[in-house]
């Protein structure tokens, strides 16, 4: 069983940046992948990025790629998402999931999910 919870969220101006935190709950976070989706109002939630468990390997929404980063840091359970640029349509509650493959993360159907954080980004 893996629990998540997010931070880090918050209103920022158009070109700003956000890093937003995920804390993982058990001793096996290490060997799951990782990563993040995001829902905007009137919206289907849509997947962001992922980190391979290793965090060799990662992955990226086309409208993220070269401002936003993953990264995991496996000693403090905790996986990340640097937002640089940001830009009004990244507004959405972005939420965390975990499970055993990127493959997995990127189709939606992570077995966890965390409850979000809301990132508001004004123009």
């Amino acid at each position: 069983q893996v629990q998540l919870v997010e931070s880090g969220g918050g209103l920022v101006q158009a070109g700003g940046s956000l890093r937003l935190s995920c804390l993982a709950s058990g001793r096996t976070f290490s060997y799951y992948a990782m990563g993040w989706f995001r829902q905007a109002p009137g919206k289907e939630r849509e997947f962001v990025a992922a980190i391979a468990w290793s965090g060799t390997s990662t992955y990226y929404a086309d409208s993220v790629k070269g401002r936003f980063t993953i990264s995991r840091d496996n000693a403090k359970l905790t996986v990340y998402l640097q937002m640089n640029s940001l830009k009004p349509e990244d507004t959405a509650v972005y939420y965390c999931a975990a499970d055993r493959t990127t493959q997995k993360i990127r189709s939606g159907e992570s077995d966890y999910w965390g409850q979000g954080t809301q990132v508001t980004v004004s123009s």
